[in-house]
């Protein structure tokens, strides 16, 4: 696990339940992952920023949504790959688990895009993962299955962090490195 934690799902629910927030914590997360891999800003009115919609309050400071962008800019910007998407826990069902994945890619993509604009500089590589992403994004919940259908969402999980900090990479790391160059 990260040493940098997220913070507990049911205060993220309850705090945007407060604020009115009309994506799931899933969909949510994945927006704010999405801004801050395509190079925006870690500010405290991100959920006005990620959901484009200028009317939402800014979270209250040092609560759930605060802490969630202050963990995920941290784990964003740390070198040991300790990024963490938030998700159900393991126990939940594999409909809830992947329905919240798919959420979670399709929030990424949304303020990805807010973020990097329309021709992000990618990599080879970002661009196919960019591509899977979207992919994902599209994907239904699987009812049920067994456990080679388990095994199969413990790896698109995997996948997805390894794709966000590709292009958290792309878009963030290398544009820092061509400034120092500069």
């Amino acid at each position: 696990m990260s040493e940098i934690e997220l913070p507990d799902l049911t205060a993220i629910e309850a705090e945007s339940r407060q604020l009115a927030l009309a994506a799931s914590p899933f969909e949510l997360h994945g927006a704010l992952c999405g801004w801050l891999a395509g190079g925006g800003g870690s500010v405290r009115e991100w959920p006005a920023k990620v959901l484009a919609d200028d009317a939402l309050p800014a979270p209250v400071e040092g609560g759930a949504l605060d802490e969630l962008r202050k963990a995920s800019a941290a784990q964003l910007a740390d070198r040991s790959f300790d990024f963490a998407l938030l998700l159900p826990e393991s126990d939940a069902s594999l409909a809830e688990r992947s329905g919240a994945l798919f959420e979670w890619c399709r929030g990424f993509l949304g303020g990805f895009g807010l973020a990097a604009g329309a021709r992000p500089r990618l990599s080879e590589e970002g661009t196919e993962a960019l591509g899977d992403l979207a992919k994902l994004a599209g994907a239904q919940a699987q009812a049920d299955g067994d456990e080679e259908d388990e095994e199969a969402l413990v790896e698109i999980e995997e996948f997805v962090r390894v794709a966000v900090l590709l292009l958290h990479g792309d878009c963030v790391l290398a544009a820092q490195h061509r400034q120092k160059l500069n």
